[in-house]
């Protein structure tokens, strides 16, 4: 894979990119109709993207892990990945709207019949959006099994109380997946048993018990606190077994990090194209600035990770299609994607020396979206324990 000093990055596919051209190409130009204006508008206003989310839905690009018989694309793990690295490359922000492709699973895996016939239709149609995932607490953070929430059953109903904290997206979406302990942890012989998944109505549940506060944060992304006041949630909406829920959750994990990692691969080759294409242009001391090592040797170590992470993340998610175990391959891509974007951004922003600071270039809202990925979904230092222990056999770190 090579490109001339007037070609792209963006454009230019490895022999494994070209298979997926049916994807790419379609998604690359839906999001050019989104250009860096309109994710400018967006953020000054600290508006959500409703147009763009729109496009993708009624592309049915957002639909594209439901099954083709529930009216969506009966796609698999490699596809999704495909539409979300193209939509960061193209210098959108999947963080919008990507919730919809990894919570999927859970609902598909592990729903009731009824659910999937009653949902699965109305999300894949655009009628309904399941774009919220409620699990992370103030107090307790990645330490889930210990999470204060309770659902307790009465009759027909789960009553529910506790609090959650960065639930994103819950004012642009009408169901939510909630995690919530059904049993005390006392009362427990493993401390990940008695957690259950629930499937929330969003409409009017401000009316209903359920408290949100948004959050401001360093990029414009919606995220919330939440407050349950003895919320009433139907037994019908529990997925799966009661107790069972952190299994379905984990289940879900290792498609959220191949999922992720393509969105820090396509954001790493945003990155690596703005860098390559100034540096050729910008001329100073009447020579380009690509020309000289100090500049163009961080390029092309930015341009290698991100290639390396790139491989990393198809045989992720090849090994998921193919329902093989991939917990180590997809927290590496995870990893590796998301260590590989912030050194690509790092190197853009040092490019364009102060011209990356300002607003017009877009350089500096991508750096601060793909700074999040360091973070969440799961930090770096959480995958570097679980390689730690569950790969090479060390004692646990934490």
């Amino acid at each position: 894979m090579a490109i001339s000093a007037s070609g792209s990055i963006l454009t230019m596919m490895s022999d494994i990119e070209s298979s997926f051209r049916e994807y790419r190409e379609p998604v690359r130009e839906l999001c050019g109709k989104f250009d860096s204006r309109y994710w400018r508008d967006v953020e000054t206003t600290s508006g959500y993207p409703e147009e763009f989310v729109k496009a993708l839905t009624a592309a049915g690009w957002l639909a594209a892990l439901i099954p083709a018989e529930f009216g969506g694309g009966g796609l698999g793990i490699t596809e999704a990945s495909v539409i979300l690295d193209e939509v960061n490359r193209s210098g959108a922000n999947s963080g919008a709207c990507h919730a919809q492709l990894y919570i999927m699973g859970t609902l598909l895996r592990h729903g009731s019949a009824r659910q999937k016939l009653q949902y699965l239709p109305q999300i894949a149609s655009g009628a309904l959006r399941l774009q919220s995932f409620a699990v992370t607490e103030p107090t307790t953070g990645s330490d889930t099994t210990k999470m204060k929430t309770f659902a307790e059953r009465r009759g027909d109903r789960y009553i529910v109380n506790g609090q959650k904290v960065w639930i994103s997206r819950v004012q642009h979406s009408d169901l939510m997946l909630l995690l919530a302990r059904t049993t005390p942890i006392a009362d427990v012989a493993r401390k990940t048993d008695g957690l259950s998944v629930f499937l929330v109505d969003l409409r009017g549940a401000e009316q209903r018990g359920m408290t949100l506060r948004r959050i401001k944060n360093m990029v414009n992304h919606e995220t919330n606190e939440l407050f349950f006041d003895n919320f009433e949630i139907p037994a019908e909406n529990l997925i799966g077994e009661a107790g069972q829920g952190f299994r379905y959750i984990l289940d879900g994990m290792n498609a959220e990090r191949i999922l992720i990692a393509a969105e820090c691969i396509g954001d790493g080759y945003w990155f690596t194209e703005k860098s390559r294409r100034y540096a050729n242009e910008r001329t100073v001391f009447d020579r380009p600035i690509g020309q000289n090592q100090g500049v163009q040797f961080p390029i092309a170590r930015a341009y290698a990770n991100v290639r390396a992470a790139d491989l990393m993340r198809y045989e992720a998610a090849r090994l998921y299609d193919a329902g093989n175990a991939c917990g180590e391959e997809s927290n590496l891509a995870k990893l590796l994607a998301a260590d590989a974007s912030w050194e690509a951004a790092n190197v853009c922003m040092q490019t364009f020396g102060g011209f990356g600071f300002a607003v017009e270039y877009d350089i500096e809202r991508k750096f601060r979206e793909t700074r999040l990925y360091q973070v969440a979904p799961v930090s770096t230092n959480m995958i570097l324990s679980y390689i730690g222990e569950h790969v090479l056999g060390m004692p646990r770190s934490f």
